[in-house]
This record gives C-alpha cells, sequence and structure tokens, in this order.
C-alpha cells in the first residue's frame, strides 16, 4: 500500500509541478526566462513526470492565453458557462488542444508569439503507441504493488492525470471559493494555502495579474511553486524579472490596506 500511494502522490505533483511551472507558468505567460538548453530540459521532465497524459507546451501556452483574451465567453476554449457540464468542458478543452498541436486552426500570432515549440518531440511524446506504453508501465506496477484490486480503481486518475488537474482549476475555480479581485470573468480562488494544487488554486489572484510568477497575493496565501521557482532562480537555472518583488509588495501593501 506505501508503495502505491508514494507512486501517486509523485505521480500527482510531478505532473502538476511541470504542468504549472512550465506549460503554465512559463509557457503561457513568460513569468520568467531560462536558456533553450534548460528549456528542452523541462521538455524532457514534462514527458517524463507526465507520462501517459504529457501536454504539448506549444498547444497548452497557444490556449491558455486565448483562455485569458476570451474568459468566460463564447470563444473560451474551457469555460462552465458554456458547457453543459465538467466532461463536456473536458472533451471540448481536449479537441480544441488537439486542433491546436496538430496545427489545424488558424491562430492570431499574439497567441503564438514566443510560446515554446519543439514539435518533433510533442509528435513523438503524444503518439498513441506511447501513451498506451506509459499505460502499461502504470499498470505493471499497481499488478506487482497494489495490495488488492480495490487499489486499481486508481489507475484512471494517472491514465487521465493532466486532462483531471485542469478540470479541477477551469471548473471548480470559476465555481466556488473567494474573491480577492474583481473581474470580467467568474474566477475564484480555491484556498488560501494551496497544498493540492502547488497554487494554480489562487484562479482569481492569477487571473487579474497573469504575468506574475506568484500566485499568492494575501498574506496568508501559500504558493508552493513559487517556492521551487525562487530556489530555481537563485541557482541560475531560471531568472525572474527584477520588478517583480517590488510591485508584489505594493500589491500586498494595498489590499492589506482595502482588507
Amino acid at each position: 500500500m506505501t508503495a502505491i500511494l508514494l507512486f501517486f502522490a509523485i505521480h500527482w505533483y510531478g505532473s502538476l509541478f511541470f504542468q504549472t511551472f512550465f506549460l503554465h507558468r512559463y509557457a503561457a505567460h513568460r513569468a520568467f526566462t531560462m536558456s533553450k538548453t534548460w528549456e528542452k530540459i523541462f521538455f524532457v521532465l514534462t514527458f517524463i513526470f507526465q507520462g501517459s497524459n504529457y501536454l504539448s507546451a506549444y498547444a497548452y501556452g497557444v490556449m491558455h492565453r486565448m483562455h485569458h483574451a476570451f474568459a468566460d465567453t463564447e470563444e473560451d476554449p474551457h469555460s462552465p458557462k458554456y458547457s453543459t457540464g465538467i466532461f463536456d468542458m473536458m472533451w471540448k478543452t481536449y479537441t480544441f488542444y488537439h486542433d491546436i498541436r496538430n496545427r489545424k486552426v488558424t491562430l492570431d500570432p499574439k497567441f503564438t508569439a514566443n510560446v515554446p515549440d519543439w514539435k518533433a518531440f510533442d509528435d513523438f511524446a503524444s503518439e498513441r503507441w506511447v501513451r498506451l506504453v506509459w499505460g502499461a508501465l502504470y499498470t505493471l506496477f499497481y499488478i506487482v504493488f497494489a495490495p488488492s484490486l480495490l487499489w486499481f480503481l486508481l489507475l484512471p486518475v494517472h491514465f487521465l492525470m493532466s486532462p483531471i488537474h485542469g478540470a479541477i482549476i477551469n471548473w471548480f475555480a470559476h465555481k466556488i471559493g473567494y474573491i480577492t479581485f474583481k473581474v470580467k470573468d467568474t474566477s475564484r480562488n480555491l484556498m488560501p494555502v494551496d497544498v493540492f494544487m502547488m497554487g494554480e488554486g489562487f484562479h482569481n489572484n492569477h487571473h487579474t495579474y497573469g504575468n506574475r510568477a506568484n500566485f499568492a497575493f494575501k498574506w496568508y496565501e501559500i504558493d508552493p511553486t513559487y517556492q521551487v521557482i525562487k530556489l530555481f532562480n537563485v541557482l541560475g537555472i531560471i531568472q525572474l524579472p527584477k520588478k517583480a518583488g517590488a510591485e508584489v509588495s505594493m500589491k500586498k501593501r494595498e489590499i492589506e490596506k482595502a482588507a
């Protein structure tokens, strides 16, 4: 049982970290910069940790930029307002993502500018047989270590880990939670200490200041991914904007005065 729980936690948080750090904050928003060498390394690490549900940085980045530009309108790739339910929203997200990745849609250049694009790698990592191999490895791990068949119910979560992460935020963070900033969409913050979604739950904050690396704003909000980002910045792996710290401090003071 311990092995299964540990494996599930590694896959959940590993997949989630590279989605929020590399695909979201870097590919979509360029909240920090990195060298082309490190960019390629993070492509590969994203593939390793997301496995069977690997997401293309190019398709994710473009689609997410469109989500911000058209939030909660008919042009939003994944708005709960224009979906009959969470599974309908997930299917619409998948089909739109698929069309972007396969270059089947004409896109405004502002949505594709500076988005990381390693098409040859994306094509390989998105091959059906590659996804099936990952799925077989997950299943084999459960065959060896699961204490009973009941634990196999977790396997579908492994197979769809990245879409599940996206659906949690794109659905629930537009339905429940608290609002810090009044914006034109329905985005909300799910929880003050986001230990389950590694900062992604600060959705209202993020929709207000999309290009900030730190999704937390209030003094009690903690964004776990940003703590890693600060470490990476110190190590020279990435480079945070120099003005970001001053802007964050100023905005926090404004919020605390208004609270």
